[in-house]
């Protein structure tokens, strides 16, 4: 290979060291005999070999799994100051009191006069203080407090059936304990807590599920801890959130969301908290999850959008779709970061479903991982039309069960009208830098009938497994460099 095309391969100039450019120059100027160039022409040639090293070097550009660079956006994570978010209004100067009973009116009541009033923070002090679901308005936001707890109320009627989103539909469903709808700005942070309280309605799941062994989640009625939906520049920030009823946080339609320094937990035992994600993204762009710890008795970072046989409309023109006349809500998840996290037990570090419809440059790096069930999980639905692109998933260390697991998700499986099987595809997924202890290396299904994998690429590898399962052959273009199994 020539120098031009070792320097053309390499932009990760940095990998060059300065060895490498003075055996260069001095090989390279012995050909031109070096004793009859004067120095400026020396100077200027050395100048122009290292110019890849300085430009490629501490400037490097952090890009998407497409090529395209990430904007400075998802590097800002200086912390809220909440002095700069209004004037702050102390819960307890308003009737809300840490005795045991709901204050659900009486909090929905101050967030209303505090939109009113040009906005400004509720602030939970010390002390547990307990909810139905409550709607936070345009200018409002909310601080808790060390030590301060919001609790939701363990009685459904305390959450009003409304229009909503669950499940990759748009239905009737219960609110979240903490709701937005249609704000730009909205920050909850602290030191605090907020308690989903949830063990009496996993207790009434589990018994569901023996009376019924074929509900579904829907079946036994559970809010979500927190639910934001149509909303842009939303920051979730150093809070503990903990024992959802349900989906812990899920946002939907919404742009530019911050997930920071957070603390996400629902128990695996001795009562198992059912479908408790610990994030669920839905239909969204721009999102940072950074410096989170999730430890989860469901998938941690779960990215929907939408299920169903039709469930792509969204990208087609009128003409071409199944109902022209119909928004079934569904969407695309682009622009994701998952970064600098850990993760204790959990289904899924990153899954792909089980309602989604299309990802596109999802990024999960510097993570570390201790008794999840799968690193990369995609869940290929044969009712739905998916594509799984631009996926990176690098600098890990710690021990899953699987490494990588796709195979067809057939829960609630329902074509409905339509008599063929949608294909799904699932390409340019790149695996790096990984050092990982786990069950199975490589847990795929091939299913051509139904999906097609295409262009992965495994790259320095250290895995230690118990059954490698590894076919090549399954994924068209799989290209692997580096790969070390068991040694």
């Amino acid at each position: 290979m020539s120098v031009g095309a070792k320097l053309a391969k390499n932009c990760r100039c940095q990998t060059l060291n300065n060895s490498f450019f003075y055996n260069f120059a001095k090989n390279t100027l012995i050909n031109y005999k070096i004793e009859k160039m004067n120095r400026t022409i020396f100077l200027t040639f050395v100048l122009l070999v290292s110019l890849p090293t300085i430009l490629c070097g501490k400037g490097k550009k952090d890009i998407w799994p497409d090529g395209k660079e990430i904007p400075d956006w998802f590097r800002d994570v200086t912390p809220t100051d909440i002095s700069k978010l209004g004037k702050m209004y102390y819960i307890t100067d308003y009737g809300v009191k840490d005795d045991g009973n709901i204050y659900t009116k009486e909090l929905q009541a101050l967030i209303d006069e505090v939109a009113n009033n040009d906005g400004g923070v509720i602030v939970v002090p010390k002390g547990t203080y307990r909810t139905g679901a409550i709607f936070f308005k345009q200018g409002t936001h909310m601080y808790i407090e060390e030590d301060g707890v919001l609790k939701g109320s363990d009685d459904i009627s305390d959450f009003p059936v409304m229009n909503s989103r669950i499940e990759g539909e748009s239905c009737k469903y219960f609110p979240g304990v903490v709701n937005a709808d249609g704000i730009d700005g909205l920050t909850i942070c602290g030191k605090g807590t907020i308690d989903g309280n949830g063990l009496r309605y996993w207790k009434a799941f589990w018994l569901r599920r023996t009376w019924n062994p074929q509900c579904t989640n829907k079946d036994e009625m559970r809010p979500r801890l927190v639910f934001i939906s149509n909303c842009k520049n939303v920051r979730i920030e150093g809070l503990h959130l903990k024992d959802s009823p349900f989906w812990t946080t899920h946002i939907y339609r919404c742009e530019n969301v911050k997930y920071l320094n957070l603390r996400i937990t629902s128990p695996a035992s001795p009562v198992k908290a059912p479908s408790t994600d610990a994030i669920d993204i839905d239909a969204c762009k721009n999102v940072l999850v950074k410096g989170c710890y999730m430890s989860v008795n469901d998938d941690a970072i779960a990215l929907k959008g939408g299920k169903g046989p039709w469930a792509d409309d969204f990208f087609k023109s009128a003409a071409e779709k199944h109902n022209p006349n119909l928004d079934n809500g569904n969407g695309s998840n682009e622009n994701i970061i998952i970064e600098d996290c850990e993760y204790g037990f959990c289904h899924g570090c990153l899954t792909c479903g089980s309602e989604s419809v299309f990802d596109h440059n999802i990024i999960l790096r510097r993570i570390k991982v201790d008794q999840a069930s799968n690193l990369l999980w995609l869940k290929m639905r044969p009712d739905t039309p998916q594509r799984y692109e631009y996926i990176t998933v690098e600098d890990i260390k710690g021990n899953a069960k699987n490494f990588l697991l796709v195979r067809p998700w057939t829960q609630f499986y329902d074509l409905k009208d339509r008599k063929d099987i949608p294909m799904s595809f699932s390409d340019h997924i790149t695996m790096r830098n990984i050092d990982l202890e786990c069950d199975v290396f490589f847990n795929v299904e091939p299913r051509e009938d139904q999906y097609h994998l295409s262009n992965f690429l495994f790259e320095n590898l250290n895995i230690r497994t118990a059954r490698s399962n590894f076919h090549q052959e399954y994924i068209e273009n799989l290209k692997t460099e580096n790969v070390i199994i068991n040694n």
